[in-house]
């Protein structure tokens, strides 16, 4: 692997907040042009490495933090203009706030429809629905116009079409992705390579197309279970259901 194609390296990492250990000795490479599916259960350090990923080139990264972050009383065009914040000026940015830049407004409108928001752009993202709230930070980050997209459980609110296709058009405007879900098959078909962790550990790093989604069950029924033993009664469905709104 050349430096040039090397995006990302952790080696080795541990992080903790406070007393409370997160992840223990991560060794992870991701190279440009590589879309890599983050899986495991909640609580497995899947965002705390996404946070770790940023704050190496957090110039070059469109991240979609989970839940959002959105700013609950401005109206679903704000909020996706700020994706685009470090390409105006505060002047700009202030007068945009009053009224919208004619450029901006253009864009962010065909995008609102592109996103299914279009009836949406002016109200405040505090009375939208879950996944339409999903769909503004998509939204906002496609706005950023960055190469790379990191993204924590960004479509864990939508119903399992509408998760494919704003999956499949976010990774197709980004060079490089690392997305954390909680959906083996839309990690299987849409990324090239899938990581798991475990308990913060990195247990499978694996080429998509080496795995399937009894391996990938596997793993997480592992972690699932205090003694390391697959849950009984634990139904794929049950483990791997796209949460809707």
């Amino acid at each position: 692997m050349t430096e040039d194609a090397l995006l990302f390296r952790l080696t080795g990492v541990s992080h903790s907040y406070g007393e409370q250990p997160v992840l223990h000795g991560i060794d992870l490479c991701v190279r440009r042009g590589e879309k890599l599916a983050l899986l495991g259960p909640s609580g497995a350090g899947k965002s705390t490495l996404l946070n770790l990923l940023y704050e190496q080139r957090p110039g070059e990264c469109a991240l979609q933090p989970q839940g959002g972050a959105l700013v609950e009383l401005l109206s679903v065009y704000h909020n996706i203009f700020m994706g685009g914040l470090d390409r105006v000026g505060t002047l700009a940015s202030l007068w945009n706030l009053v009224r919208p830049l004619p450029a901006a407004r253009r864009d962010i409108t065909a995008m609102a429809h592109q996103l299914g928001l279009e009836e949406k752009l002016w109200h405040s993202v505090d009375r939208l629905s879950g996944g339409q709230r999903q769909r503004v930070a998509i939204g906002r980050a496609l706005y950023r116009q960055q190469p790379i997209y990191l993204g924590d459980e960004p479509v864990s609110s939508l119903d399992p079409l509408q998760a494919q296709l704003l999956l499949s058009h976010v990774l197709a405007q980004h060079e490089t992705a690392v997305v954390s879900l909680h959906n083996r098959r839309l990690a299987l078909e849409n990324f090239d390579r899938v990581v798991v962790l475990r308990d913060g550990r990195i247990c499978c790093d694996s080429p998509a197309a080496a795995l399937s989604s009894e391996q990938l069950d596997a793993w997480y029924l592992q972690a699932s279970s205090p003694d390391g033993h697959p849950v009984a009664g634990t139904t794929d469905d049950d483990s791997w259901v796209i949460r809707t709104s």
